[in-house]
């Protein structure tokens, strides 16, 4: 059988960044080929390469065996490369025949056919097992059915290459049931399917074929079948290949064992913490002046965990208790208030002002906490801006400097400054070191573990597994947008830890 899309060395660079080199990829009619990566693999470029969002550097794009190159998402579709998305690019005031047909209604009498676009719509949906009104308005019905609605917009123009694009990230089991059936009733009709997800189990319910990209390249390709979930994660992260797990980690890996073991006395303890698509019923605690690591691969749920105990996404299930008192966080302000700090993963657009200066990024959430009412005198913003620059050695001409012009790990530095100054008795770190140099990564993984020593508890979230191992007094494994384990200091190595995340794999 012939490749109906091929991808022959693609490559792709941005200023001071290489983002694909010579990556290659075949796609064949009739298979569900899932592409898996960390954060940075190269995923998304390469998907916007292929859906003419940008122009390749080198490379070629075959499709049925002719070079084509997109100019645009809609040259793409013109081509029969449709594109799925995490979030659903459809109008929920249309109605769900609306929704198909935007652009392209049937006409007659140069008016729109309304009969024939329902009948249409209705048919079209049905070809995916779909039966519901198509008349009411798309925002009637939940994101698996929106998700279907997107989909049935690729089998209106014959699509040949359908793209999905982290389309379950934001469902629930059910619903991920549903979609993925359909992606087999198409498959079975010859769609070819290019799959991409951070999710373990998902990824091996649904795909013949997997492709794993790391730094930019192409790791390999491989049937799933042949591919155990242990050599995948290793694949994905680059460790060494291990052949068997030692028998502690298969043992705890298979018990996933509950928390509550820590050896300090508790601060916070979380109890069914969930959300739908998001995570999972979660136990969760932290002792006072502990650091707890969350380890696992992108997507696995840590970063959501995270967002609920801040009270920046509300839970759907479960009680937070500090102090044995329960708290409920119906926003960020009320966590602020109960002495926890946050320091997002995504500094550029949750982290830093960038036009802001350095003292005015530093003193905000200080601020946030007092009230618009009870605004700090400048001269107390000053003290506190030299006196955290000096202390954590932040590289700047002046603390009125933008901060927009300081270096990625000086920025991380300010952002970790302004919950200091705020004195929070849990601060969490979400990829605090991401994209900074060693250098600075190890002055403030000092400095943090200094502040554990006097009391300060810290949620450490990090996809640099070594470092979790290092610095964390206990780490709780997540996978799969549920919690896989907790395992005290020592309990886990570089090898072992793998073995947790791909719990589950009867070919470990």
């Amino acid at each position: 059988m012939n490749p109906v899309l091929e991808l022959r060395g693609i490559s792709k660079a941005f200023t001071g960044v290489q983002a694909l080199s010579g990556v290659s990829l075949n796609l064949y009619p009739g298979e569900v080929h899932t592409l898996m990566g960390q954060n940075g693999a190269g995923k998304s470029t390469l998907i916007k390469v292929l859906t003419g969002v940008y122009a390749p550097d080198q490379g070629q794009i075959l499709l049925a065996g002719q070079a084509i190159q997109p100019q645009s998402t809609l040259d793409a579709q013109h081509h029969g490369i449709s594109t799925v998305y995490q979030e659903v690019n459809l109008c929920p005031n249309l109605s769900v025949a609306e929704n198909i047909f935007i652009g392209r209604y049937p006409r007659k009498l140069g008016r729109i056919d309304w009969a024939s676009m329902a009948t249409q719509a209705t048919a079209l949906l049905e070809r995916m097992q779909i039966r519901i009104d198509v008349t009411a308005p798309l925002a009637q019905y939940p994101l698996a059915i929106q998700q279907m609605v997107a989909i049935s917009r690729s089998l209106l123009v014959s699509a040949k290459v359908l793209i999905l694009d982290e389309p379950t990230s934001s469902l629930d089991e059910k619903e991920v049931d549903l979609l993925f059936s359909v992606l087999r009733g198409l498959r079975e009709q010859g769609m070819a399917i290019l799959f991409v997800t951070h999710f373990l189990d998902q990824t091996y319910a649904i795909s013949d074929r997997i492709t794993v990209m790391r730094n930019g390249e192409r790791e390999g390709e491989y049937l799933a079948v042949d591919l155990s979930r242990v050599e995948l994660v290793n694949k994905m992260v680059g460790a060494p290949a291990a052949t068997q797990a030692p028998a502690v980690a298969q043992a705890d890996a298979e018990q996933a064992p509950a928390s509550g073991g820590s050896r300090f006395g508790s601060f916070l303890r979380a109890v069914g913490l969930s959300r739908k698509g998001a995570l999972q019923p979660m136990d969760l605690e932290i002792g006072q002046g502990e650091m707890l690591g969350l380890a696992g691969l992108l997507g696995s749920g840590r970063t959501e965990a995270a967002r609920l105990l801040f009270g920046a996404d509300k839970a759907d299930a479960g009680t937070i208790t500090i102090d044995g008192k329960e708290r409920n966080f119906s926003s960020p302000r009320d966590a602020i208030a109960a002495g926890i700090g946050f320091c997002s993963e995504d500094r550029k657009h949750e982290g830093a002002i960038l036009e802001l200066s350095v003292r005015e990024n530093l003193i905000l959430a200080l601020q946030a906490r007092m009230g618009i009412l009870r605004a700090i005198p400048l001269k107390r913003q000053q003290q506190l801006a030299e006196e955290y620059v000096k202390a954590l050695g932040i590289k700047t001409a002046s603390i009125e400097t933008p901060i927009g012009s300081l270096s990625g790990g000086n920025q991380q530095k300010v952002l970790l400054a302004r919950w200091l100054v705020t004195d929070p008795r849990l601060l969490i770190l979400d990829e605090p070191t991401r994209g900074i140099d060693v250098r600075a990564k190890q002055e403030i993984m000092d400095y943090v573990s200094a502040l554990c020593k006097k009391g300060m508890s810290i949620l450490f979230i990090s996809s640099e597994l070594p470092e979790v191992l290092r610095v964390s007094d206990r780490i709780v494994v997540m996978r799969d947008r549920k919690q896989g384990g907790e395992y005290p200091r020592g309990a886990l190595d570089d090898t072992t830890v793998l073995h947790v995340i791909a719990a589950g794999d009867q070919h470990a």
